[in-house]
């Protein structure tokens, strides 16, 4: 009896790390990064799965993913990578779903410097202007469809400062290194609370739609954690976080 409690307790240790805490490798937009720390947080606890997050834009993603990234999960701050990675073979088709539409922020990080109907790009009184590479990135190309709407594209073109992701414009902002900068809603907000400094809640109006969308990559479609991590996703613990950090649903 003594020998097969050991022998079923050999098993249970070779068993429980199949089923039980796999890992799971994310491409994340990087206007996710707030909600997507609590998120796979709170993800690991539930699940006991670790989701294992690389953070960045979705340009140098779907490129990385072409190059056999092993990537399993794409979290798209855009509906048309996930479309164009389906579209490749390289996404399982109907995986894919809009996780939370996006807003679009012309902030500052000294107060008085932004007004509250964005007037300040009009007079132009500033020298620095941080937007991500909007050939790069989906914020970046929204804030350049912004100040060509407002005819103001062409005269402010040599004050930008121009960031990798907007991670790096929101950097770029927060130091003072730029005035001011197009960022992310979910990088100053939470929990109803604005960043010190000043802001412009740019109308949407002004910008293509912010759709962003999550898929399941090939690479990933034999992995429970991959699967788990999109089904967590469209949970009501995981959209309260999202709605924490001003996305809507």
């Amino acid at each position: 009896m003594k020998s097969l409690k050991i022998l079923l307790l050999h098993l249970c240790v070779l068993v429980i790390p199949e089923s039980w805490g796999a890992e799971v490798n994310v491409a994340v937009a990087a206007n996710f990064t707030g909600p997507m720390e609590k998120i796979a947080s709170a993800f690991q606890k539930a699940s006991g799965h670790k989701a294992v997050i690389a953070y960045g834009t979705v340009g140098k993603f779907y490129a990385q993913i072409k190059s056999d990234a092993p990537f399993e999960v794409l979290i798209s701050s855009d509906a048309e990578t996930p479309s164009r990675l389906e579209k490749d073979g390289l996404a399982i088709p109907a995986s894919r779903f809009t996780y939370a539409i996006g807003k679009l922020v012309l902030w500052s990080a000294k107060p008085g410097v932004v007004d509250d109907k964005g007037e300040v790009l009009k007079r132009g009184a500033f020298q620095h202007l941080a937007l991500a590479n909007p050939k790069m990135a989906v914020y970046g190309a929204a804030a350049v469809e912004v100040m060509n709407k407002l005819g103001v594209a062409a005269a402010l073109e040599s004050k930008f400062v121009l960031g990798e992701s907007i991670t790096q414009a929101y950097q770029f902002t927060a130091s003072g290194n730029a005035e001011l900068g197009f960022v992310a809603l979910s990088q100053i907000y939470q929990d109803g609370r604005f960043a010190p400094g000043s802001y412009w809640l740019v109308p949407t109006e002004l910008y293509p739609q912010l759709k962003q969308e999550a898929v399941l990559l090939v690479k990933g479609k034999n992995n429970a954690a991959a699967q788990a991590l999109l089904t967590y996703l469209k949970s009501d613990a995981a959209r309260q976080v999202i709605r924490a950090y001003g996305y809507e649903l």
